[in-house]
């Protein structure tokens, strides 16, 4: 059986997308912080993970690449869900008993103009989304409401007193799922994950750009992070996908000379189509 760390607990988003890439036979490992989770793998104290890593409101969780790149994980695989936030309390709680509204700090961003036409409600941040809903349904907290999925709503008995309360409603977040062992580059994968970092040199990034055009590669993401070590220098991150093998590895190999360091992250299949 899969040992799956998740962020959060069983409701949360993160358990949708465990259930969701492998199936209810999993063994889950709820963590409340993306360090504990990342270190758990890498540890092989479970042997995937599942990890936001980008939002299409919020944008990309910088935090969490760092985190890959450092702990030597691989990117397996990618989810994408749709995220609808429910407004919920105890059973027989209206909008207009509650005081206090808490959750993760992502979700009251995305819901920020609902809250707007409540101003006597205090928005508190917590660290999970699903572990509010648990917390109000155990302590039976009659003045405090939670921002959750439909499905935490139903895991914990809550009443959803608004639906879908996200500003703007197409909202999606992509999930990777990472481990310690990489997948064997294969036919049916057809994206992949890279980190590289360039000289000070005018050009050098369009170098890179140019071989993957080249090469026959859509570039569908790039995410510059700072190098810790050396002020005011970069690595790159990106995202591409690949009709053959062969244009990778060619691509690879030509970026691995025009780089100053090449770093694969992971080859995995593209999912956002699904």
């Amino acid at each position: 059986m899969n040992k799956v760390a998740i962020q959060g607990i069983k409701g949360s988003y993160h358990h949708q997308v465990a259930i969701n890439y492998f199936g209810e036979k999993v063994e889950l490992f709820e963590f409340l912080s993306f360090d504990e989770l990342a270190n758990s793998i890498a540890n092989e104290n479970c042997s995937s993970g599942i990890m936001a890593i980008e939002n299409s409101i919020a944008g990309s969780i910088i935090p969490n690449y760092a985190l890959i790149d450092k702990l030597n994980l691989k990117i397996i695989g990618e989810y994408y869900i749709n995220i609808n936030h429910q407004l919920m309390a105890i059973n027989g709680s209206k909008i207009e008993d509650l005081e206090i509204v808490a959750s993760h700090p992502m979700a009251l961003l995305q819901c920020k103009k609902f809250f707007k036409k409540h101003p006597k409600i205090t928005l508190v941040e917590d660290k999970d989304t699903a572990e509010v809903a648990y917390r109000i349904q155990r302590d039976n907290i009659k003045n405090m409401g939670a921002i959750a999925s439909v499905y935490a709503s139903e895991l914990y008995g809550l009443n959803i007193l608004s639906q879908d309360i996200q500003t703007i409603k197409n909202n999606e977040t992509r999930f990777v799922v990472v481990s310690k062992i990489p997948l064997k580059n294969n036919s049916q994968n057809d994206k992949a994950s890279i980190k590289f970092s360039l000289s000070h040199k005018t050009g050098s990034l369009a170098v890179i750009l140019n071989i993957l055009k080249d090469c026959n590669l859509n570039l569908t993401k790039i995410q510059s992070l700072p190098i810790i070590e050396i002020p005011w220098k970069y690595s790159f991150f990106i995202d591409t996908t690949y009709d053959l093998n062969e244009n990778l590895e060619k691509a690879l190999k030509l970026i691995d000379e025009k780089s100053e360091s090449l770093k694969v992250l992971g080859t995995y299949q593209n999912n956002i189509n699904d």
